[in-house]
């Protein structure tokens, strides 16, 4: 019996890149909790990358619970500093994305979101 270490296979790169300007596109993801506290004592970490630039955003809270404020705070920030609005955001089914308040927001301010399941994102 052999025994070696186990190696995850890795995503497919993408070349192309599928928006034409900054905050066309965000793709926003939940993490946590996790096993270290960071530095302001949280344990998730809200993850928004915009699809054009590549530009990542992480932000550390110490509850799911905070995700729709972060989120909130950032899109105002990111929206005054590259003078353009969100177009859309795209996030996984789970509830800290997928809910009333979320939808409200989205609504508001004309911000289309598109939903992936886990199995979209799985390397083949």
């Amino acid at each position: 019996m052999s025994k070696g270490k186990q190696t995850k296979s890795s995503f497919k790169q993408i070349n192309v890149v599928s928006t034409s300007r900054p905050l066309e596109l965000l793709h926003i993801d939940l993490f946590g909790p996790s096993r270290t506290m960071s530095l302001g004592g949280n344990y998730y970490g809200l993850v928004v990358v915009d699809d054009f630039s590549h530009f990542t955003s992480t932000l550390f809270i110490a509850t799911k619970d905070e995700a729709y404020h972060a989120f909130k705070r950032l899109a105002k920030v990111i929206q005054n500093e590259r003078n353009c609005s969100i177009s859309a955001i795209k996030s996984d089914h789970e509830g800290e994305f997928q809910n009333e308040i979320f939808d409200k927001f989205c609504g508001k301010f004309e911000i289309k979101h598109n939903f992936f399941s886990t199995k979209d994102s799985t390397a083949e």
